[in-house]
């Protein structure tokens, strides 16, 4: 029996040790890529003794003062449900591409494209399509060796060529014995000797490669002095000609491949291998999954002497000399932007991408072009360092980026705790998301014990105690900050983060905490900027946008507030402090109508849902912009008769409405309409007299205190319809 995924959310069956439905590896199995050996392993390939194509010393890119390499260590490796049947984890409805007859994919005429041709020997560009290089006198020659009814190694009996790569002709072919279509790839330079003998001897190492988005490898064979790879055939269309037969894609579906194809990445970054020539050439849609067709440029990150392919545009400013999984990962993240928007990406954008003032896409989605600029930073130490730790960002962006109102994409993230429950008015540090704990710190187990304790002082002798015991961890040190944080000792708690950052200065979690620390300390806007540094890192996390929103709003920079409050709400219902915060904030610009809005995103399955209510009716009886007329004290007149609850706050936002429908009808601003009724009361001056009265008196009977009770009482006599004796 096949073993199942033990990942959160998937089901799939584990073949070949990778999950068919998530394309991951189950949790346990050393999934997780040590930063460290990610490091060495792209140190080691650092020299390149051979071809280097579309590559440049030269970059300009966004970077930060944060590093991709923190997260790496402390990566979210969870498994967002993705099957092959639904990319984008269900969250784009995409229609899968029919088979296509393998037969009409050759080529009637195959030729190279001048282009294309390069010497072997000294890579200068060639003009002819054989002879010698007028540059090394190298001979070479770019025809196709192979011709349709060739049978090598007596199975394989080629069709034709269908394609020419980096690294060689690509024919069609049928497997006479077992009767299946195959691919077979040569070199493109059939002069090139050394280059055929690598492609059998240096090549065998990709028959261990087994992923259901890779193409499978199923044979290394000869025929006379040249080599070929014996591939499965993908009956699809690759990216590029997706990409050009319509234009730009939409970001949700250019992210559901991209998503997908990640998986593929973090599975050769356990095999320890480099793809180094990632493109929308190299991946096709077949039927309803995504693959990767290209084996031609892998190679061992431990590898030093074979040739290095990359294409211009694509390729890393390091990838043309030091290829590695992080360099993979920009290359990855270049395709998601060609797949999305027109640029000059082998031009003046080689290595840099459009500002959002050039592209509107960028425009829309912040925490995509947040995402796209941390994976392509010129410093490889800024990136994304692991692929997993990519997809679980770009799934994020992908959550983001589909949500709506009506539809929101609630999910658990693995780095920060969900919504902290605090609507706070005014608001304060308190309303932020909590950290999740490293389990892999050495400290993890001394911190769980402390953070039962509520008293402050005691947990953080705890924590010190922690610090003692465990001088490798990061956690405790950054627990006993956050501790001296809530005791507003904040000079000993910024000495602790200090301490961290000398040791680690990649280390996100210092600025999260900094920035929590200037929040409490009510300084919104240094904690503002501290929050937009720890959003470039994790852009498809919610908590560093409700935090900028928390710290927008303390600062009275509205605008953004209500943008990122709006962001949170609108992604993950269970967030209702994102509600509130909206509310709150559009309430004070005078957009009461939004206000509302915002109070009727909390879910009737929160336990906020009533408060929420309330809070409504109380900002449908604001006097912003204008004094409430008849159709919001109608709408809150129906929210709170639609609330089946008593107490002192229904009963007192029921006075304040019925005292506001006086004053209106008795002032004439609202006329006395048949048939229209306010708290079961007619629309006219006597009978909402009678309803205040009534509710002032049941405030009474709430009432704390007896002057408050005497207070209301007198309030109730005062409301009573005056009658003639």
């Amino acid at each position: 029996m096949a073993d199942i995924c033990n990942r959160p959310g998937c089901s799939g069956k584990i073949v070949d040790g990778v999950c068919e439905d998530c394309g991951r590896a189950p949790l346990g199995t050393g999934h997780m890529v040590d930063s460290a050996a990610a490091g060495a392993a792209a140190g080691a390939s650092a020299r390149a003794a051979g071809t280097s194509r579309g590559s440049s010393a030269s970059a300009v890119s966004s970077s930060s003062s944060l590093s991709g390499r923190s997260s790496s260590h402390r990566s979210t490796h969870v498994s967002q449900r993705s099957s092959r049947r639904t990319l984008g984890a269900g969250l784009v409805v995409l229609q899968p591409l029919a088979t296509m007859d393998p037969l009409q994919a050759l080529m009637a005429d195959p030729v190279v494209p001048e282009n294309k041709r390069h010497c072997p020997n000294c890579d200068a560009k060639l003009g002819h399509e054989k002879g010698f290089c007028p540059n090394c006198g190298a001979e070479y020659s770019f025809k196709p060796t192979l011709k349709a009814g060739d049978v090598i190694a007596g199975q394989y009996e080629v069709k034709g060529a269908i394609a020419y790569g980096g690294l060689g002709w690509i024919y069609l072919g049928w497997d006479t014995q077992l009767a299946r279509w195959v691919v077979l790839k040569g070199l493109l330079n059939s002069k090139d000797a050394a280059g055929a003998a690598m492609a059998v001897a240096e090549r065998q190492f990709l028959a261990a490669v087994k992923h259901p988005n890779i193409v499978g490898v199923y044979n290394f064979v000869s025929q006379g002095q040249e080599g070929y790879i014996v591939m499965e055939y993908v009956g699809g269309k690759t990216l590029k000609t997706i990409r050009k037969e319509r234009g730009p894609l939409p970001a949700p579906e250019a992210i559901a491949y991209i998503h997908r194809i990640l998986g593929a990445f973090a599975y050769l970054e356990r095999m320890n291998l480099i793809y180094c020539d990632f493109k929308p050439d190299n991946f096709m849609v077949e039927e309803d999954d995504v693959k990767l067709i290209d084996m031609g440029g892998v190679r061992r990150a431990d590898d030093l002497d074979s040739d290095i392919y990359g294409t211009k545009g694509y390729s890393a400013p390091e990838g043309g000399q030091s290829p590695s999984f992080v360099s993979d990962l920009y290359t990855v993240a270049r395709t998601l932007a060609v797949l999305m928007i027109d640029f000059n990406f082998q031009g003046a954008c080689e290595f840099s991408l459009p500002t959002p003032q050039e592209q509107p896409l960028f425009a829309q989605y912040d925490s995509l072009y947040r995402l796209l600029v941390k994976a392509t930073r010129q410093d490889p130490d800024d990136r994304f360092q692991t692929a997993d730790e990519m997809a679980d960002q770009l799934m994020g962006v992908l959550r983001e980026i589909t949500a709506t109102p009506e539809s929101p994409r609630t999910f658990e993230s693995t780095i920060f705790y969900g919504d902290s429950q605090e609507i706070g008015d005014p608001v304060s540090f308190h309303a932020l998301p909590a950290l999740k704990l490293d389990p892999l710190d050495p400290a993890s187990g001394a911190i769980l014990s402390a953070g039962g304790m509520t008293d402050l002082v005691r947990r953080g002798a705890l924590f010190e105690k922690a610090c003692m015991q465990f001088p490798d961890s990061v956690e405790a040190p950054l627990r006993l900050a956050d501790n001296l944080v809530r005791q507003a000792a904040f000079d000993a708690a910024e000495t602790r983060l200090a301490a961290v950052h000398e040791k680690d200065p990649f280390e996100w979690r210092v600025t999260w905490y900094r920035a929590v620390s200037l929040l409490a300390q009510r300084k919104a806007k240094e904690a503002a900027d501290l929050f937009n540094q720890v959003y470039s890192e994790l852009p498809g996390e919610l908590a560093p946008k409700l935090a900028l929103a928390i710290a927008s709003e303390m600062g009275r920079d509205l605008k953004t507030a209500i943008r990122f409050y709006d962001i949170v709400s609108r992604t993950d219902s269970s967030f209702t402090s994102a509600d509130f915060g909206l509310a709150r904030c559009l309430a004070a610009t005078g957009d009461r109508a939004g206000a509302v809005a915002a109070y009727q995103r909390v879910p009737q399955t929160s336990s906020r849902y009533v408060e929420a209510q309330m809070a409504l009716a109380r900002t449908l009886l604001q006097s912003l912009p204008h004094a409430p007329g008849l159709p919001e004290l109608t709408q809150a007149s129906a929210t709170l008769t639609a609330l089946t609850l008593d107490g002192l706050e229904l009963h007192s936002i029921s006075a304040e409405l019925l005292r506001i429908a006086v004053g209106q009808v008795e002032a004439q601003a609202v006329a006395a309409t048949a048939g229209a009724q306010l708290l079961g009361q007619p629309v006219e001056a006597r009978s909402l007299r009678l309803g205040l009265e009534r509710e002032l008196r049941s405030c009474a009977h709430y009432a704390k205190s007896i002057d408050e009770k005497i207070s209301l009482i007198d309030q109730a006599n005062s409301a009573r319809p005056r009658t003639i004796t």
